[in-house]
């Protein structure tokens, strides 16, 4: 079994690299991201495997199925970068459902307790010996509101976290769960009762760009936003006009719409051209973070675990219980 890594850092190679020994198979591994440029490098290889800032549309999918590779592996739950509609009946495609919810939960729980109580601008200000904390003024979250959009296994438990803190949920999903124990309402109820909102749903047509210009002028004053999803869910341009209008008190973003250029990688010498992406770092009550929510050891074993498993059930022609249905595309 040969298998191209692609977007990988060396952090992913120490997970990988036993498994993929214990299994006897051959792995190549990329520094850049796959693209219909790229997808020639993996010629001759059974499988790859990608990342969440992959291209994985219907260029890339031809490339691949002409090079012989049958399978593409997500190491990651999310799959809004993959043309399913391109991949039926062409290739297979696998991800990673589960690997460690808690960690993104807590992550954007970290988030908001920063942005909230501006412990990052703290910090800031002792390292350079300055003790005034005057501006770093937080509110107790004991109750408040926090509505939760999303109520799937993660944003389950940022719910948990924030009863914890005392707090009230309220949440709203397309396919409301028995097992989500606070109150459903609508998104647009969710929207006028909230004082913190946190995104917890997968990316599709339906929820590109949920919080836009008309939902922020539905939220409750001096409200905060959190997403550790993905960066589409949210219109950057309406959520800067938020902020500069005071409408939103702050914000916690692990993730932004046109990241892929940016995350995971180093321009600490460079500029940055991306002017939303400039002026969002420039605000002092937002927080934006590379995409690092998944980021502990328990997630990061998880995920190597269950793609080589994904590898090896594609290998033995056994059912792949990850693949990807593809009937609705």
């Amino acid at each position: 079994m040969k298998v191209a890594f692609y977007d990988t850092k060396p952090y992913d190679r120490i997970w990988f690299d036993p498994l993929l020994s214990e299994y006897g198979y051959q792995a190549k591994f990329f520094d850049y991201k796959l693209t219909a440029d790229t997808a020639v490098l993996a010629k001759g290889c059974d499988a790859v495997c990608v990342f969440v800032n992959d291209e994985v549309d219907a260029a890339v999918i031809d490339a691949l199925c002409s090079n012989g590779v049958g399978l593409i592996a997500l190491r990651c739950s999310g799959y809004n970068n993959v043309d399913l509609a391109a991949a039926r009946d062409k290739i297979r495609v696998v991800r990673v459902p589960r690997y460690s919810p808690d960690a993104v939960a807590e992550y954007a729980m970290a988030l908001l307790l920063t942005v909230n109580r501006k412990t990052h601008r703290a910090y800031v200000r002792t390292r350079d010996n300055n003790f005034n904390i005057n501006g770093l003024l937080g509110m107790d979250l004991a109750g408040k509101t926090a509505g939760v959009i999303g109520t799937g296994q993660i944003g389950s438990l940022f719910a948990d976290i924030c009863n914890g803190f005392k707090m009230r949920v309220l949440g709203y999903d397309i396919y409301p769960s028995d097992q989500f124990p606070y109150e459903y309402v609508s998104l647009q109820d969710l929207f006028a009762r909230s004082d913190i909102i946190s995104l917890h749903c997968p990316l599709t047509p339906q929820t590109r760009h949920i919080i836009n210009a008309d939902s922020i002028q539905q939220m409750k004053d001096h409200c905060f936003i959190i997403n550790t999803s993905r960066g589409a869910l949210i219109d950057t341009t309406a959520l800067i006009e938020g902020l500069k209008s005071k409408k939103i008190s702050g914000a916690g973003l692990d993730v932004y719409e046109e990241e892929g250029e940016y995350f995971f990688e180093d321009f600490s010498n460079d500029i940055v051209e991306d002017d939303e992406l400039a002026r969002l770092l420039g605000f002092p009550n937002v927080i934006v973070s590379s995409h690092q929510g998944f980021f502990t050891r328990e997630a990061m074993q998880a995920i190597a675990i269950v793609t080589v498993e994904n590898l090896h059930n594609y290998e033995q022609q056994t059912p792949l219980k990850n693949e990807i249905v593809y009937k609705q595309y």
